[in-house]
């Protein structure tokens, strides 16, 4: 019978994660240098191992060693053995590189339709007024099939709005300049931090990072050490892909394994300053996302970044050290102590602060999917190199890529940009605009968004608004009929 769990450490007990209940969600939590990352990578590994695949993103760039075959030095082969490894030997993982900026990775591009309202009040830092407005903006874009791709399309649909506005208050809501003025500033700002790579097409298909390899999972690396500093942008993105995976994929119920498992390195960025709308939004995805057969695992400094809400829906834990330094450090690791399910004659409080590097308190789901006694364990070696890699090595795994050159050309398509344009001219114009005459009577809804569904058939934004124009739990497009 096939494996269908993996073996994270061992203290009195093995502690494993069982497939059954990874889509249950779980997080991974302790100060810098307590050893996370090691964790994560074990864990990727394991998933990779049982044919699920993986995704996460790399801050440090340590991640990308997941592509390398491990050193293999005997103390790795002793821990090993001394945690009941079968068969420990180096060996490296099918792993896809990605960055947003395209330099370490294959592109990653969403259209500002696909990001949405909400997210993108996020990543713009607006208040409640500002959001209604852009949320207007979407809607009105929506009504009258105009595709909202990249940003010069929203730039011109606010140019637009600021022209018009007692017209679109008429219609839908009263809407002024100076809100206006203030998005157009955001935006400007975003653009600065290079979201204009972003923001284009070809829009990445997710059914790629759903993928395995001579039957293991493939780990799909996020290179993220320029995007990590922009923790706005960061932390948006990797909500972005997580409420595109639930609107994406059809309903699955518990099965032995998860379809997918995703990773959130720093998870306390998308929590951070989060209006309570936003953390709503995320509780009822990492809740539902369940069903779609996705695992979710946050990693963080302490569990007290992750709103309660949340937290209470993350059964697999591993606990490495936390530091008490404080009064109020110290009272964190007593709430965090009393989360676990007790072990008897284990004080879970002390051991918290005197745990090594590599050790960790692990309670996992059991039988039923209730919480595992908290073991205090040894987390075993990865069998991947643990480190970085370089440049030519990050090159040799680029080329040999399923997706080579699929993403590296922007896409143009015609889009809210172009439309608006050719309406300004025609208003401007002494003569009717050759080949592409304006209707003297202004369209309705569904005549202009039909014709742009139509004009748009060959980009991949049009092909999903000519599906649907439903948006989706977080506001992105509905990947599919409603």
């Amino acid at each position: 019978m096939a494996e269908t769990r993996i073996l994270v450490g061992k203290g009195d007990q093995a502690c494993y994660l069982e497939g059954r209940y990874a889509n249950r969600h779980g997080l991974i939590a302790g100060a810098t240098g307590t050893g996370k990352t090691v964790t994560l990578q074990i864990m990727a590994e394991g998933f990779s191992d049982l044919g699920v695949p993986v995704f996460l993103a790399d801050i440090k760039g340590d991640l990308a060693g997941l592509s390398q075959k491990g050193s293999g030095e005997s103390k790795l082969q002793e821990r090993a053995i001394k945690l009941g490894v079968d068969n420990y030997q180096a060996k490296s993982y099918p792993v896809v590189f990605w960055d947003v900026f395209g330099k370490k990775g294959h592109p990653v591009r969403a259209t500002i339709s696909e990001m949405g309202p909400m997210l993108l009040s996020r990543l713009l830092d607006l208040n409640d007024t500002q959001s209604g407005a852009l949320n207007l903006l979407f809607k009105y874009a929506d009504d009258q099939g105009l595709l909202l791709l990249d940003l010069k399309d929203l730039k011109a649909m606010l140019s637009f709005a600021a022209e018009n506005t007692e017209a679109l208050g008429k219609d839908y809501g009263t809407i002024n300049k100076p809100t206006l003025g203030v998005i157009q500033r955001a935006l400007l700002k975003l653009e600065e931090q290079g979201a204009e790579y972003f923001f284009a097409e070809p829009a990445l298909k997710l059914q790629d990072f759903i993928q395995t390899k001579n039957g293991q999972g493939v780990i799909n690396i996020l290179a993220a050490e320029e995007l990590y500093p922009q923790p706005q942008l960061y932390g948006t993105f990797l909500l972005w892909l997580l409420s595109e995976l639930f609107e994406s994929l059809p309903e699955q119920g518990d099965q032995t394994l998860p379809k997918m498992v995703f990773f959130f390195d720093e998870a306390h960025l998308l929590f951070n300053d989060a209006p309570k709308a936003l953390v709503d939004k995320v509780e009822q995805v990492v809740r539902l996302i369940r069903s779609k057969g996705v695992g979710v695992y946050f990693i963080t400094q302490s569990p007290l970044d992750v709103p309660e809400k949340v937290l209470g829906q993350l059964g697999n834990r591993v606990q490495h050290a936390l530091r008490a330094f404080t009064p109020k450090d110290q009272k964190a690791v007593k709430t965090v102590a009393e989360t676990f399910r007790a072990q008897p004659g284990l004080k879970v409080q002390e051991v918290i602060t005197e745990l090594a590097v590599g050790e960790a308190l692990v309670s996992m789901l059991m039988e039923g999917g209730v919480p595992a006694p908290v073991e205090r364990a040894k987390i075993r070696p990865p069998a991947s190199r643990m480190g970085t890699i370089t440049e030519e090595e990050r090159a040799a795994v680029m080329q040999a890529s399923p997706f080579k050159g699929q993403y590296d050309k922007v896409v143009d398509a015609e889009s809210a940009y172009e439309k608006l344009m050719l309406r300004a001219q025609s208003k401007t114009s002494e003569t009717p605009v050759a080949k592409r005459p304006v209707s003297k009577e202004p369209e309705s809804m569904w005549e202009a968004a039909t014709k742009s569904a139509v004009k748009a058939a060959s980009s991949q934004m049009g092909r999903q608004l000519g599906r649907s124009l439903l948006r989706g739990i977080l506001g992105s497009i509905s990947k599919g009929m409603k």
